[in-house]
């Protein structure tokens, strides 16, 4: 059991602030890498890409392929810089503190801007069963509802935050494998349709269907954003975080290929809810459909819960930095970062609110906004690593150089591939809110007395580290 199991010494650099004693292993790890990237939006995604046809399912292949590489740069990273925050370290550490800024205010925001995004997506689910009218007032209830459960988990402790998250993770993880697997089975090559049905070129077709699915990854970093909360981080991050991401990899290209192979064309593409469709298709029933929506209702929460999380981790690491607002750093009896959860949920509590009444249009923009902000972290990250390779690369023997190069060159391109998907109006609003974070970061500055760049500590590594630099290596 993950969460009762003891804390073991930590490994970390002092300077990164205070440890946690209650810490959770590697089941709990996985979990919230999948959990946070399986959210509601799975549930969805083939009726998004069924306009492109088979060959979207050629694109998942290649966004899988960038988000393996990121997620192996981002176990890479922890290795050196230890720690919770991730995106943020890494940043921070290779650019100083504008760099570790402007990643950890991009992340925030698209942390409690897609918590908005989900409960939208978690109330449709809710609502088979109840407020089948779709009223408005009920509909923002069960959004609040749904947003305030997992922030209430959070607060209660790590051992309960651990436990939501892994048993949410198996009762949604569960009905997917089956889809993924069994239900292979009741493919019929007539529901395929064509290759290409969508009119554009085949390399228009791949770009457009990639646009939609390489955002269905965000949220494979989460592991090394709670690093600090995990035993044994310097083993455990990055096993968690290959390991989650190739587990979403199955659940995805399997999953949509067999909603591809059950329901036919057309109607997929129409669909609001293809996996139940699915569901009644293998088994002939409706009770089927409506299993499925009770497994994406889990999966909201088990998501929600571990976003919760992340969305105060990463200001907090900041705040230890002096670089976001204090009351961020300040930790309950339970080690809980109450301050960041509770804004958090405020702000995504208002943005939902705001979303159902008439700003549609204005809600799925600010989304799309929260995906943008997602990817900046991303590319810092990668550049981070790249910037480390080529100065201090030497520490590695060149095979692994070579590799860890080329993994990292790849994991850049493909963030940059994934801003330009993000469509020129989010790209457009998104360094607008970029930027918003300036004013921030000089009233924080201004707060610590400083100008210009603070240093930061460089990590010393233990002697049997293959990252260790010996005092003729600078």
């Amino acid at each position: 059991m993950a969460a009762q199991e003891p804390a073991e010494e930590s490994t970390s650099d002092p300077s990164r602030g205070k440890e946690f004693v209650n810490r959770f292993g590697l089941p709990t790890a996985t979990a919230l890498v999948v959990g946070s990237v399986i959210g509601t939006g799975v549930f969805a995604l083939p009726s998004s890409l069924a306009p492109y046809g088979l060959s979207s399912l050629l694109a998942f292949v290649l966004v899988t392929l960038g988000a393996l590489a990121l997620a192996l740069v981002f176990g890479w990273l922890n290795k050196r810089v230890p720690g919770s925050g991730g995106p943020y370290l890494y940043a921070r550490d290779a650019f100083g503190d504008f760099g570790g800024f402007v990643t950890a205010w991009s992340y925030w925001l698209t942390a409690w801007v897609g918590n908005a995004g989900i409960a939208v997506a978690w109330v449709g689910y809710v609502e088979v069963f109840v407020n089948k009218g779709h009223n408005p007032w009920w509909s923002i209830a069960i959004a609040l509802v749904g947003l305030w459960l997992p922030a209430a988990v959070n607060i209660s402790g790590v051992r309960n935050l651990a436990w939501f998250q892994i048993v949410t993770t198996v009762l949604k993880f569960v009905p997917l494998v089956f889809m993924a697997t069994i239900g292979l089975f009741f493919v019929k090559t007539s529901n395929l349709g064509a290759f290409n049905p969508s009119g554009l070129s085949w390399v228009g077709a791949l770009s457009a269907a990639a646009a939609i699915a390489l955002f269905s990854y965000i949220g494979l970093e989460t592991a090394s954003v709670a690093a600090g909360r995990v035993r044994n981080p310097q083993r455990n991050v990055s096993r968690a975080t290959v390991l989650g991401t190739l587990v979403c990899a199955l659940v995805y290209v399997l999953g949509t290929f067999t909603v591809f192979g059950t329901v036919g064309h057309q109607t997929l593409v129409d669909s609001t809810s293809p996996f139940s469709d699915s569901a009644t298709a293998i088994f002939g029933a409706s009770w089927a459909g409506q299993a499925m929506a009770v497994v994406a209702i889990v999966s909201g929460l088990g998501c929600l819960n571990g976003w919760t999380l992340i969305c105060a981790e990463m200001p907090m690491a900041a705040a230890r930095d002096r670089l976001f607002p204090t009351q961020f750093a300040k930790l309950s009896k339970k080690e809980i970062p109450v301050f960041g959860i509770v804004v958090a949920t405020v702000l995504a509590s208002v943005l939902t609110a705001f979303g159902y009444w008439s700003f549609e249009a204005v809600f799925t923009n600010v989304v799309l906004l929260g995906v943008f902000t997602a990817v900046i972290p991303y590319l810092y990250s990668a550049a981070a690593h790249l910037y480390w390779l080529i100065v201090q690369g030497r520490a590695l023997n060149w095979p692994h150089l070579v590799r860890d190069l080329a993994v990292t060159a790849f994991a850049l391109v493909f963030t940059f591939w994934a801003l330009a998907g993000s469509g020129y109006q989010a790209v457009y609003y998104g360094v607008f809110v970029f930027f918003l974070g300036i004013p921030v970061y000089v009233w924080m500055k201004s707060q610590r007395k400083e100008y210009g760049e603070a240093p930061v500590p460089p990590i010393r590594y233990p002697a049997d580290s293959p990252y260790f630099l010996t005092p003729e290596q600078p």
